[in-house]
């Protein structure tokens, strides 16, 4: 009998992790069971997930970089890479900027679910925490998160998964240093990290089998864990211009696909779907990373030369979902609370300060709410109003941060794919099992 594919696997886990969390929440011990007995299942998953990471992007772009064998090849692969970024990212800002300014969601608030939100989210720990993360964000000078990427002790940076593009710039300046001395000298260094990053990725492939199970619980959590429906209906207007926005920037991944690399669509979804679905369960780019990256080289075949660089910068800079999501966010929360500044030149504003945002704000924790402060701040929006703006959306955050994640993630997929094919790197996938050289 034919074994189940794990894209099937992980779906039906997320299904029934949703029926189960439904299940949960008709018994008054329902949520106190899911958080002691359920929840820690999906986050031992995450962390085994994060725990590989840092060895993975150190190895995969060590190894990708001395690959090369000639730095101009880098230079090709970087800068394509950037330009390739930043256009998506101003793609995505202007979808959810056209979609919400035609379909209008705030017009559909009543004054009655203002002061509901307001009372039960303006207060928020949380809500005020993004607040003084985003101020201390802007203070700081034009050129500090170029200054943020370069770490004093690549140890400390390597101890924190927050750090992830510390560890970037360490490992790059690492893989250029070995393609600047003696092959035979680089030799043993190049070895460790190939035979490294071997053995990382057949970690991923032993992780993975818990997936279906990992997605069942943190789905079921998700569901236990929801806040009012009253309130989430009343934001679904919201919510559906956001998911409008993000369905249709997927379709715009798949046309650059069908396009450029001549793939189909649908297969290449197909392949990367149990990236995209991990995404979605996790709301972690970072913790999708070895997964993204096990899918993107073996069942796509992206060479390591290209991933290895792509999708580790994409994980921290590349923000497609979040920024749409920024620009229909802003834009909602001025037509209920701020509806003179709905002006061209602020809408212009969003555009550019959405797009330095997700690249500077990146490694912030929560950063999707810190850049919505950093645009809405940008374009003068009233700083008593901004606790109730970010009330409003603060109902739906959670679900939508979902969606946001799995179009970040199927983008760097996207990226990967065409920066490998511009440089003749895309090849003919090759799949590696879980238990290839394994004996019973």
């Amino acid at each position: 009998m034919k074994k189940l594919a794990l894209h099937w696997q992980i779906l039906i886990g997320m299904v029934v992790g949703v029926l189960f969390g439904f299940l949960m929440t008709q018994f008054t011990w329902g949520k106190v069971f899911v958080g002691n007995w359920i929840k820690p299942l999906g986050t031992i998953f995450v962390n085994l997930l994060k725990l590989i990471a840092v060895p993975l992007i150190l190895a995969s772009l060590i190894k990708g970089i001395s690959d090369l064998k000639d730095i101009s090849k880098f230079k090709r692969i970087g800068g394509r890479t950037i330009i390739i970024y930043i256009l998506t990212t101003v793609v995505a800002i202007t979808i959810g900027l056209v979609l919400v300014n035609i379909l209008k969601p705030g017009d559909g608030i009543t004054t009655t679910t203002i002061e509901k939100l307001t009372t039960a989210y303006a207060g928020n720990s949380k809500i005020s925490e993004r607040i003084a993360e985003a101020g201390r964000q802007q203070q700081s000078g034009p050129l500090q998160f170029v200054i943020d990427m370069v770490p004093q002790n690549a140890v400390a940076a390597m101890s924190n998964n927050k750090l992830m593009l510390q560890v970037i710039f360490f490992a790059i300046f690492l893989g250029i240093s070995m393609l600047l001395i003696k092959e035979k000298q680089a030799a043993p260094l190049k070895q460790f990290f190939d035979s490294l990053n071997e053995v990382v990725l057949k970690m991923v492939d032993l992780i993975m089998l818990s997936a279906p199970y990992a997605v069942f619980a943190l789905l079921a959590n998700v569901v236990v864990t929801s806040d009012d429906p009253d309130i989430l209906i009343a934001l679904l207007r919201y919510a559906g211009v956001v998911f409008v926005g993000l369905a249709l920037m997927i379709a715009v991944y798949c046309i650059l696909v069908m396009l450029i690399t001549k793939k189909s669509p649908i297969w290449f979804l197909k392949q990367i779907s149990p990236a995209q679905l991990l995404a979605f369960s996790t709301s972690s780019s970072a913790a999708t990373l070895p997964v993204t990256m096990e899918r993107v080289e073996e069942h796509i075949g992206v060479d390591k030369e290209v991933s290895s660089f792509v999708l580790p910068v994409g994980a921290t800079i590349n923000m497609d979902g979040t920024s749409l999501y920024q620009a229909v966010a802003s834009v909602f929360i001025m037509q209920v609370l701020w509806p003179e500044g709905l002006t061209f030149s602020n809408q212009i504003t969003i555009v550019v300060t959405a797009l330095l945002a997700s690249i500077g704000s990146a490694a912030v924790p929560g950063a999707g709410m810190v850049m919505l402060v950093i645009v809405l701040e940008a374009i003068g929006f009233p700083s008593d109003k901004l606790p109730i703006g970010l009330a409003l959306i603060f109902a739906v955050d959670r679900p939508l941060d979902m969606l946001r994640t799995t179009v970040n993630v199927t983008g760097d997929a996207t990226v990967s794919m065409l920066v490998a094919k511009s440089v003749g790197k895309l090849g003919t996938p090759k799949v590696k099992e879980w238990d290839d050289h394994y004996k019973q």
